[in-house]
């Protein structure tokens, strides 16, 4: 932990390993020696100059080996832990930057619709007053399925395709016998979705970057095909505007780019313009922010209790083989002497700790502490 200090920016670098490893390695032989003066010169009453002369360094060859095993063990743990935990911690920057920018996106959607449907409505003033007016009373329903709709992440097709009737109907008003439509009429599963008001941003692109007159109507067809929503019109370009997918499209390619590896379909030939959005029908898991993803939901409580488990069960099974090894080399080399009790002692205390802490016999005063500072958080922000 002392070394997780000093190097900040880089825990794993292979500098750090190193010296953590070697100086743990270090200063538990050193807490040997003198437990081994402890022993001979305190306990066994001999001098400490009798103790030096007669110690070698054979005395320390089992207990380099019970140390290095025991500290390679400590470290893998630990960094096993540690690693866990940054990967859950970017996985939380990940899903909090990405939630970030399809906010952003989606709170685009609002004032480029307004600001195109105020441009529609001022030349239907001077071309048609009277529908100007149908045309406001429309405007008001409409914008507020745009309000309604622009917080959410997906919407269900049929939900799409109502409100891209009602936007038709709506364009109508304005452009009249210049502007034709069509709708699937099959029957939608209704777990199919798409990004909110795209419909709306395709349709509004076609009547803005194509002509639309008596002469050269417009023709618009929606349909399903192969996964995909598609809108598909009459390629009948304005050459005043510049050659551009504009923002409506961009919004959505990059929508969708968040929520899905599914690509925007683009096509063009002389005769029409296609568009094809994909149709969502599995839950995306992408999407989640660092609000939903917290400690608190049941997947998670349920993946930390696998984990504790997991190193419970792990403690024990070392436990078993490296007391056992100990055994055995204490027996075989020095029976006369039993000092493997101190360890599958000391250890063995470790382990009881764990197991309590595991199996739910400890006390839960950190869960407890926890909820009493956020009951006084949530005290402090009541208004009154």
């Amino acid at each position: 932990m002392f070394l997780d200090s000093v190097f900040k920016n880089n825990r794993y670098a292979i500098k750090r390993l190193i010296i953590g490893f070697l100086t743990s390695f270090v200063l538990s032989l050193f807490v040997i020696f003198l437990l081994r003066i402890f022993e001979d010169v305190i306990i066994e009453e001999n001098t400490l100059s009798a103790f030096l002369k007669s110690e070698k360094s054979s005395n320390y060859v089992v207990a380099s080996i019970v140390t290095f095993v025991v500290l390679l063990g400590i470290h893998a743990l630990y960094f096993y832990k540690a690693y866990n935990e940054n990967k859950v911690k970017e996985q939380k920057i990940i899903a909090g930057t990405a939630s970030a920018k399809f906010e952003s996106l989606k709170n685009q959607i609002d004032p480029h619709f307004l600001f195109n449907s105020l441009n529609v409505l001022s030349s239907l003033i001077e071309e048609n007053p009277e529908n100007a007016q149908r045309f406001t009373t429309s405007l008001s329903k409409i914008y507020r399925y745009v309000l309604e709709q622009k917080d959410k992440e997906l919407v269900s097709v049929d939900e799409e395709l109502a409100f891209a009737k009602t936007y038709m109907n709506l364009l109508k008003m304005r452009f009249e016998n210049s502007l034709f439509y069509e709708l699937p009429t099959s029957v939608i599963d209704l777990e199919a979705k798409v990004v909110p008001l795209s419909l709306q941003l395709l349709l509004e692109n076609t009547v803005k970057h194509n002509v639309v007159s008596e002469k050269r109507p417009l023709h618009i067809r929606i349909f399903i095909e192969k996964g995909y929503l598609v809108v598909e019109n009459d390629f009948q370009k304005k050459e005043v505007l510049q050659d551009r997918k504009g923002v409506g499209l961009q919004n959505i390619i990059n929508r969708y780019g968040i929520i899905t590896d599914r690509k925007v379909l683009i096509g063009q030939n002389d005769k029409t313009f296609t568009v094809k959005i994909p149709i969502l029908t599995k839950q995306i898991a992408v999407m989640e922010t660092t609000t939903d993803y917290n400690e608190n939901n049941a997947y998670y409580r349920a993946k930390k209790r696998v984990e504790e488990l997991k190193g419970f069960y792990g403690n024990l099974i070392s436990y078993c083989f490296v007391i056992s090894f100990l055994i055995f080399i204490n027996l075989r080399y020095s029976p006369q002497y039993q000092w493997f009790w101190f360890t599958a002692g000391g250890w063995g205390f470790g382990l009881i700790m764990h197991a309590l802490k595991v199996f739910g016999y400890s006390s839960n005063w950190e869960e407890r502490k926890i909820q009493e500072i956020l009951n006084k958080e949530d005290n402090k922000q009541t208004w009154k």
